[in-house]
């Protein structure tokens, strides 16, 4: 009798054990869901706003404002984080010294402004594919600043997506619809922007992590500020510049519901982002991101039907296939991983501890952060 009923208590435990990882994977799906919908819109009205005709505008983007589009970004990402501030009790006050947040906060502003200003010379899926590349910069930066070593596997991986990187650009056209008017040769501007985009993207993963090594500071605290300062300085110089790309754009109210929803996609995904990164680790939130910028490079060449040459597609393919491989690779590779797929060899990364509130920042067991 009592082993017929320890028999009939260990079914009812694994049947419920059963269940509670039915439901967990579902929230995991439901999740990436999440962010699919909310980052893959983020990249819809980006590409939208910075190409689309607004106004007496009838170039396209001409008249629209990426530093007034950052500020906005950061206002609503301030906004969420007294949201998550208050829900958990937190103090208001500065976790870290000001001159700490202001260096990034500095930094992922002109990243954030250089990925939006890319747009006015290059197609979409050029600039998203060109941000695949920051792992390079990432390890460059950290092998200066922070005397960090790598692994082979990071270098062949920097490797695969220099080389497919490289394919994309030389086998096909990258420059934006509205730019390609222009006698000048557009191309060569944008991916110099490109360029500083990755540069001070590098730089702001760096500095993160040397800043914040040994000072607690809560994700929500960090975004405040970090949101606060940009604000400030984004929101000066849209109020002092009156005329030109850094001025507040003419009321449109087509546009402005755009930017909202530019700005509140950005906003709900870092939520999404965060549980993820908590419940099931920075591996399986890479796999998700690395899936969300394919899915946003297919869908921006169907919606604004920007023609990819078969050396173009071949391109993605290897860049896309190395960044998997690098995701499998520490999935697998590790010496060993948690519940929650995390690779244990490794300490979890600043990114994954510290998210910024950038909707495009992607959590890693290596160099690279992600991206929006």
């Amino acid at each position: 009798m009592k082993g017929d009923m320890k028999e009939g208590e260990s079914a009812k435990e694994g049947t419920k054990d059963r269940h509670n990882e039915s439901a967990r994977q579902m929230r995991g799906v439901g999740l990436a869901c999440g962010i699919f919908v909310c980052l893959i819109s983020y990249g819809y009205f980006q590409e939208k706003i910075m190409t689309g005709q607004w106004g007496d505008d009838k170039v396209g983007g001409k008249h629209i404002s990426s530093v007034f589009l950052v500020m906005c970004n950061r206002v609503t990402s301030m906004t969420i984080a007294v949201i998550g501030i208050m829900s958990q009790g937190e103090a208001f006050a500065p976790g870290a010294p000001l001159t700490a947040y202001s260096a990034i906060a500095f930094s992922n502003m002109m990243a954030t402004t250089c990925q939006y200003e890319a747009l006015r010379y290059v197609s979409f899926p050029t600039q998203t594919l060109a941000k695949t590349a920051k792992m390079i910069p990432v390890m460059i930066w950290g092998t200066f600043l922070a005397k960090k070593t790598y692994k082979i596997k990071d270098y062949v991986v920097a490797g695969g997506v220099t080389v497919g990187a490289t394919f994309f650009l030389l086998t096909g056209d990258v420059t934006a619809k509205q730019a390609k008017s222009s006698k000048n040769d557009t191309s060569v501007m944008g991916l110099s922007i490109m360029i500083a985009y990755l540069f001070f993207d590098g730089f702001t993963s760096t500095v993160q992590e040397r800043l914040f090594k040994d000072i607690k500071v809560s994700t929500w605290n960090q975004m405040l500020y970090v949101g606060l300062l940009s604000a400030l300085v984004t929101g000066f110089v849209s109020g002092v510049n009156t005329q030109g790309n850094g001025g507040v754009p003419a009321w449109d109210p087509d546009l402005y519901s755009h930017i909202l929803a530019l700005s509140l996609s950005a906003a709900i995904a870092q939520i999404f982002i965060l549980i993820l990164i908590k419940e099931f680790g920075a591996l399986i939130f890479a796999t998700v991101m690395t899936t969300r910028q394919f899915l946003s490079i297919l869908l921006s060449c169907i919606i604004f039907m920007h023609p990819l040459t078969l050396g173009q597609w071949a391109g993605t393919v290897l860049v896309f296939g190395s960044l998997y491989y690098k995701t499998l690779s520490a999935r697998f590779g590790g010496k060993g991983c948690d519940k929650n797929n995390r690779n244990t060899s490794e300490p979890a990364t600043t990114q994954e501890r510290q998210p910024l509130g950038d909707a495009e920042m992607q959590p890693n067991s290596s160099p690279q952060r992600t991206s929006l």
